[in-house]
């Protein structure tokens, strides 16, 4: 089912509720799809947005991506604004404190099994990117020939396979997307970071608002919509969701983020803590 745009009746709604927990993805959701994974250019509008976000008393805002958390730092030199790489695993809290939620070592021999055969795989294949994100791989075939990109992925695939059955039990998971593929671990799970979220830093009588724009973050807005909370996809055509509403693009997200702000700001006190 699709759902509809946001409207007037939701501000309303989140501002009797008094406080909001936002859950904001990054790429596809506040921006545009950067030309390659690698490329990480601050954009300076949607930092001062992210800002005026964190700076707000009523909101308490985190940004969960499959980024690493190097790239996302660089992306969101934002204070009080928590960030969470490879879809959670590791994390900044808004104090400044880094958390990684795994051993580093759990996962990084299979990945050194595996990256070696990926780059074999893709070696002399115009389109194909390989993406080491520490804790995961990543395959991108964005830019990759359609005829080539099936087989490829294919091959990647039964590879990751067959490296996650030689690795520590029920250690990983394959992630599939449109000319991607990734392995990772288990606990890399949007919905799992944000029930882990929730938990450990509470926020009594907030509301929990999720944005984002793949099936990585549909796994989390069901996690969202089970704490009384709300989901909004960011896509832009309607399509099947567990989402409870849609905007259409980044610059549409942003902009209801703005009127979020706004208001809030009409006429309301703080709550206290």
């Amino acid at each position: 089912m699709t759902p509809p745009k946001p409207d007037a009746a939701l501000f309303g709604r989140l501002k009797k509720a008094g406080r909001i927990r936002l859950f904001l993805d990054y790429d596809g959701t506040l921006a545009d799809f950067a030309p390659t994974p690698e490329h990480v250019s601050p954009d300076q509008e949607l930092v001062d947005l992210l800002s005026d976000v964190a700076d707000h008393p009523r909101i308490r805002a985190a940004i969960i991506s499959g980024r690493r958390l190097a790239h996302i730092q660089r992306l969101v030199p934002v204070e009080g604004v928590l960030l969470a790489g490879t879809y959670g695993i590791e994390v900044q809290t808004p104090e400044g404190e880094r958390l990684d939620r795994l051993e580093y070592e759990a996962v990084r021999p299979t990945l050194e099994d595996l990256k070696p055969q990926w780059a074999a795989l893709i070696d002399g294949r115009d389109g194909f990117f390989l993406e080491d994100k520490g804790w995961a791989l990543a395959l991108h075939a964005r830019f990759a020939d359609p005829a080539e990109t099936d087989s490829v992925l294919s091959t990647a695939r039964q590879l990751a396979l067959d490296a996650a059955e030689e690795g520590p039990a029920d250690a990983f998971r394959l992630l599939g997307g449109h000319k991607f593929l990734e392995i990772g671990p288990r606990l890399a799970h949007k919905g799992r970071t944000v029930e882990y979220l929730l938990n450990s830093r509470p926020w009594p009588e907030s509301v929990p608002v999720y944005l984002g724009d793949d099936d990585k973050d549909e796994e989390a807005f069901g996690v969202i919509q089970a704490h009384s909370g709300l989901a909004i996809v960011v896509a832009p055509t309607p399509r099947d969701t567990k989402a409870d509403f849609r905007l259409q693009s980044p610059q549409a997200a942003r902009h209801w983020l703005r009127q979020l702000l706004a208001h809030l700001n009409k006429g309301s006190a703080a709550p206290s803590d």
